[in-house]
Order: C-alpha cells, then sequence, then structure tokens
C-alpha cells in the first residue's frame, strides 16, 4: 500500500502541494487529476523520491520512504513527464545502464529488453542513436526502462505522450494486466477518456489540494454527472470553455 499522509511541498514560500492525502492498494490503478500547475506532477516526484516534502509522511507498506530508501526505490518504476535520456547513447545502450544499474542479470537484462521493444516495434530502432528518435519513440524507452525490474509500485506521469493508437493500446492493456497481478498504480495524466477506462478510482487536485477521492461512477451519481470530463469541469475549470474559445476566434479573425 501506498499512503500520503498530509503531504505539504513549498517553493519560495507557497504550498504547491497543500496536506494531500491518499492511500492507493495493491491492484488498483489510481488516475490523478488537475489542471496545469494543480501540484500532481509535483506529488509524483516526492513519491518517486525526486523531491522532498516539507511536511508530512510518504509511506510504501506501512513504513516511510526515506527509512530504507534504497530498498524503496528499487519497487518502484517512474515515467516522468519531461524524462531526460542519454541522446548519445543507442535505445539498447540506454536500457543497457539502466537494467545494469537495477542489478539485473546480464543474460536477462538483453532478453528482457530485446523482447519488450520488439512488441513496441523497435526491434531495428534500438540499434540507433536516441537523438535520432521520435517523441513517441523516447516515451516507448522511457516505459521500458520503468518496466524492467517488475516494480511493485509504478509512478506514471502522462505516460501514453505522443505514442501511436497501437501502441497506447497496448500499453493500456498492460496497465490492466499488472494491476489485476498485484500491481499499485498512480496515473497521472490529462488525458480523461484514457483515465476513465483504465482507472479503479480517481483523485482530483486543485490548487495543491485534493477535492475530490472516489470512483468515478460514485463521483458521477453523487455530481449527477455523465462523464468524467464533466465531473472534472465542475470541480475545477474556472472558465467557460466555449466563451473562451469564442474570444480566441475572435481575436484570430480579427483585421
Amino acid at each position: 500500500m501506498l499512503e500520503l499522509i498530509n503531504v505539504t511541498k513549498k517553493f519560495n514560500g507557497v504550498a504547491v502541494v497543500n496536506g494531500v492525502g491518499f492511500r492507493v492498494l495493491p491492484g488498483e490503478i489510481v488516475g490523478y487529476l488537475g489542471p496545469n500547475g494543480a501540484g500532481k506532477s509535483t506529488t509524483v516526484k516526492m513519491i518517486a523520491g525526486l523531491l522532498e516534502q516539507n511536511s508530512g509522511e510518504i509511506l510504501f507498506r506501512g513504513v516511510p520512504i526515506i527509512k530504507d530508501f534504497l530498498s524503496y526505490k528499487a519497487r518502484v518504476g517512474y515515467v516522468p513527464e519531461q524524462g531526460e535520456l542519454y541522446t548519445h547513447l543507442t535505445g539498447l545502450e540506454y536500457l543497457l545502464l539502466v537494467g545494469r544499474l537495477r542489478g539485473i542479470p546480464e543474460q536477462l537484462l538483453f532478453t528482457k529488453i530485446s523482447g519488450i521493444l520488439e512488441v513496441l516495434g523497435m526491434t531495428y530502432e534500438m540499434y540507433l542513436s536516441i537523438s535520432g528518435y521520435s517523441k513517441g519513440m523516447k516515451q516507448k524507452i522511457l516505459i521500458a526502462a520503468a518496466l524492467l525490474h517488475d516494480p511493485d509500485l509504478l509512478l506514471l506521469d502522462e505516460p501514453l505522450s505522443g505514442l501511436d493508437v497501437s501502441t497506447m493500446l497496448i500499453i493500456k492493456d498492460l496497465f490492466l494486466l499488472l494491476s489485476g497481478n498485484g500491481k499499485t498504480i498512480v496515473y497521472s495524466s490529462h488525458v480523461l477518456d484514457v483515465v476513465e477506462k483504465v482507472c479503479s478510482r480517481v483523485i482530483i487536485l486543485n490548487k495543491g489540494k485534493v477535492v475530490a477521492d472516489d470512483s468515478v461512477d460514485r463521483l458521477g451519481h453523487l455530481m449527477r454527472c455523465p462523464s468524467l470530463e464533466a465531473i472534472f469541469r465542475q470541480l475545477v475549470q474556472q472558465q467557460d470553455t466555449v466563451e473562451a474559445s469564442k474570444k480566441i476566434h475572435a481575436l484570430m479573425s480579427a483585421c
């Protein structure tokens, strides 16, 4: 179980994440949603151990993650929103580096890398320099890097960004399969229709605070909303989107 207890993170004295608390159980895929600047990526980075919270606790299986940080990080797979890759390496070389740091035996490591990349349609491309990769190809490398060591906890920050439709379907089915095998998954995204299809529960963040935490069905029933998009609009949307689009159109056509 992953648990956040009253977690706060401040930048320049301003709370970007403010008293956030929730639990994610084994086998759950929890959608972590919110508008830009709500604190989603900051929360995910704290869970990943890349940022330290100012107050509160982050527990995994009942133990603070900082208590045995190396052991915790060995159980975590993380797909960042903006992943930085060593572009002078090939895709294979980068994943070999990641796998060796994870302590995966050499022969097994190559089998895992080549097998995963074959499924993702990169059998030939894995031997090419990352500097020549498209955004989608780089995303496939980031996803493969997060999966190689079979983590217990997956942190996904816009994991489908740049992927082709076929790969998106494979990855969505994989997430469902992993949750069925007891993996804990936190899925942060702006793509609400994907979240609605794969997540068993959603947490909605607004201005650093949790404003909703429940299944899509129960939230829809309580708020009398037909979809996750309608729920999101009601909870966090500050603008009339139709009127906003009309203003932009008027400015475009001004002469």
